[in-house]
């Protein structure tokens, strides 16, 4: 009788171990599995300024990618990796493949799972051109080296595998366009939730802490542990805004234009990404956020 326990027990154990493995294991593409696609560095750089892959990757000197600097969460702090084409350090050996397995599923060359302090989530639900446009800008850049710090978080043998299970939950399809509404509407729409990944601050999370899409935008803890991210919604119904005009002014001009508090909890270097990019995309992303109720 013991040894059928035991014989069922082992197999149990085995049993479990396997249904563990199989739902952490990182699934990443294969270069065969991407769109056939011409890349458009230009494009590329404007899904870099709205991303604000600058604010997070920035090195030593500010205004270059090459990451290294500390970005502190309730988990420990995390070093964003160097974003320039060096080939020692940066993304200068890496295959188009391998960034969209980075950028889009969250799975490092060496096919680990990344922490979700990296907003792959949001960026999963891009077209996956507009990340092939993204890693043509970043090749086209002066490379800068910068050594690789590891992550101050503790119990990372846990978190890494147990990430494969939150993305099952986390990671959404891709943004599809609303034919119900302007091209305006749905440009702005895929713009903030896709690139600008506004959610990933501004939407509360449930227990499991994947992003409660019923609450949308509707505010949520700071990241860094302190205080909260405001709500987007309603923004002129609740007299925040007079208008669309009035909100893209805001997006556009900051607080060098009058707006008051648009430079509180991070968002001066978000408004300042954000006006870099084209007029007609300033005002979409003003048009979409002037519509959620």
């Amino acid at each position: 009788m013991g040894r059928v326990i035991l014989a069922w027990l082992l197999g149990l154990a085995f049993l479990t171990t396997g249904i563990f493995s199989w739902l952490t294991a990182p699934s990443p593409l294969g270069s065969a599995s991407l769109p056939q696609h011409t890349a458009n560095a230009a494009n590329g750089e404007l899904i870099y300024h709205i991303g604000g892959c600058i604010s997070c990757h920035k090195g030593a000197d500010a205004t270059v990618p090459s990451g290294g600097e500390p970005f502190k969460t309730p988990i420990g702090t995390f070093y964003p990796p160097n974003l320039t084409p060096d080939a020692e350090t940066g993304i200068g050996q890496w295959t188009a493949a391998q960034f969209v397995n980075a950028v889009q599923l969250g799975i490092s060359p060496k096919g680990q799972h990344y922490i979700p302090a990296f907003p792959y989530a949001s960026y999963h639900r891009m077209h996956t051109e507009d990340v092939l446009d993204l890693f043509a800008y970043l090749k086209s850049l002066a490379p800068g080296a910068s050594p690789t710090k590891a992550p101050d978080v503790p119990l990372q043998w846990a978190l890494r595998p147990a990430t494969g299970i939150w993305k099952r939950f986390a990671l959404h399809p891709p943004i599809m366009d609303d034919p119900t509404q302007s091209p305006a509407w749905n440009r702005g729409r895929y713009l903030v939730t896709g690139p600008g990944h506004c959610g990933e601050c501004h939407t509360p999370r449930n227990f499991m802490m994947v992003s409660d899409e019923t609450r949308a935008l509707a505010g949520a803890p700071h990241p860094d542990g302190k205080g909260r991210v405001p709500s987007l919604q309603d923004l002129i119904g609740r007299g925040k805004y007079e208008s669309v005009d009035d909100l893209a002014d805001a997006l556009s001009l900051g607080e060098l234009g009058g707006y008051d508090r648009l430079a509180s909890g991070g968002m001066a270097e978000v408004q300042a990404n954000i006006a870099k990019l084209p007029e007609t995309d300033i005002r979409a992303i003003a048009e979409y956020l002037a519509s959620i109720k």
